[in-house]
């Protein structure tokens, strides 16, 4: 293994055809290289988009009222029908694995139109009717202020909290907010807090962009009656909040008469679910970029057995002589696979250094460039883990084995004798 004459004799080899063993060699590094970009491009997507969702509640459905579907007990398809304020109450009492429940609503922003003013400043941003425990489902860092309480929503405060984005417009960077007054669509809010959000996830509208409203407050100014637009609820721990959500619809379908096969009239977004499959998504992003890689490679590793395949017919002589004074076939076999081997591993290895090289320096242009505290990073820290990395290097001798098995066999088949007439 660690002869120097056989390692001098190795080099030689490849040497004699500099440009042919450069060209030979791209090939397998070009394979391993885009293994390692993809492989650490698909981590950084993973990571970007993990990172922005990881403090949402998985265990968490959405429910909103469309019009019906199917014809029942006297009413007609089609009707217009919203759900209401009792039914956080009666879904409380009838569903003991609801571990959160509170309702939302919502205005817009009136047709993109200002519907916030403040001295000589203006803005469109969505308006929301929230209760306290919203937050504990979709969090929100609290910069400044507080969050709404059961007071506001006892006593229908005329109070507001707005997102960072709102902050920013209608007032100055310096300037304290708590206390002030925003007139939202004709109406004096006080501001009593100031939220940045924790997620990616948007629910009618970015956090940032958005101002929330006590929910009854919300109910009384925009003269909503009882009317529920959205209604939020996580499952206890350890339920799956797919039984809660069939649940919530029985119930619901039941107490506002709707036809309990209508698909249409109750709509829902199981974030559990929709969590189960972006992580599909990702595991299909891995093996597609394995498949890919390792077949970029594959063609690499062809390309090696070939020039071993050239290499072999050139020193048919020499094998030849190497047989004719004592060389064993075990001798001869390592030696052209120990060359493939050589090929294989090097040039592979300056793919996987460079690829880790490029994605760590993707990964500093990121961390230092400008950006704001509050932007929303869908691709951060592309890299690539020990086992992949490992498991790059296995595959890259593995390649060269597979490349020089070949080339040996065919060298064990020429004959000592017919070697040295070779002209």
């Amino acid at each position: 293994m660690f002869d120097l004459d056989r390692w001098n004799e190795i080099w030689n080899a490849l040497a004699k055809n500099k440009v042919r063993s450069l060209l030979t060699a791209f090939g397998v590094f070009w394979g391993i290289f885009m293994l390692i970009v993809m492989a650490g491009a698909g981590k950084g997507l993973q990571n970007g988009v993990t990172q922005g969702t990881a403090k949402f509640a998985a265990n968490s459905a959405f429910f909103w009222s469309e019009q019906t579907g199917e014809p029942y007990k006297g009413f007609k398809r089609g009707r217009y029908w919203h759900m209401d304020s009792e039914d956080i109450q009666f879904l409380k009492d009838n569903i003991p694995e609801i571990e959160y429940i509170t309702p939302r609503n919502f205005t817009g922003r009136w047709g993109g139109g200002s519907n916030v003013i403040r001295g000589k400043k203006n803005g469109s941003f969505n308006v929301k009717g929230d209760y306290p425990d919203y937050i504990k489902i979709d969090p929100a860092t609290i910069l400044n202020g507080r969050w709404i309480n059961e007071l506001d929503i006892r006593d229908k405060r005329k109070v507001c909290v707005i997102g960072e984005k709102v902050f920013e417009s209608m007032f100055d960077p310096k300037e304290n907010p708590i206390g002030e007054y925003l007139k939202i669509s004709g109406v004096y809010y006080q501001v009593i807090g100031v939220v940045r959000a924790e997620t990616t996830i948007n629910i009618n509208g970015r956090t940032e962009e958005s101002i929330c409203l006590p929910f009854t407050t919300m109910l009384q100014t925009y003269n909503m009656g009882n009317t529920v637009n959205f209604m939020a609820i996580t499952a206890k721990r350890g339920v799956p909040v797919s039984i809660v959500e069939e649940r919530v619809k029985e119930l619901i379908k039941k107490k506002h008469v709707i036809a309990p096969e209508d698909l249409q009239a109750l709509n829902s977004v199981n974030i559990e679910k929709e969590f189960e499959q972006m992580n599909g998504l990702f595991l299909g992003i891995q093996i597609l970029t394995w498949i890919v890689g390792i077949g970029t490679l594959l063609a690499g590793v062809i390309g090696v057995s070939n020039i071993m395949l050239v290499i072999i017919k050139e020193r048919t002589k020499e094998i030849g002589v190497q047989r004719a004074i004592g060389a064993t076939p075990r001798m001869i076999i390592s030696q052209i696979m120990l060359e493939s081997v050589v090929l294989t591993t090097v040039s592979g290895y300056l793919g996987l250094s460079i690829g880790v090289g490029l994605l760590e320096l993707v990964n500093k242009v990121m961390e230092n460039s400008p950006s704001t505290t509050n932007d929303r990073v869908f691709f951060t820290n592309p890299s690539v883990s020990l086992t992949v990395a490992l498991s790059s290097l296995f595959v890259l001798v593995l390649a060269g084995l597979l490349a020089g098995l070949i080339p040996a066999s065919r060298a064990m088949q020429i004959k000592p004798i017919d070697a040295l007439r070779e002209e």
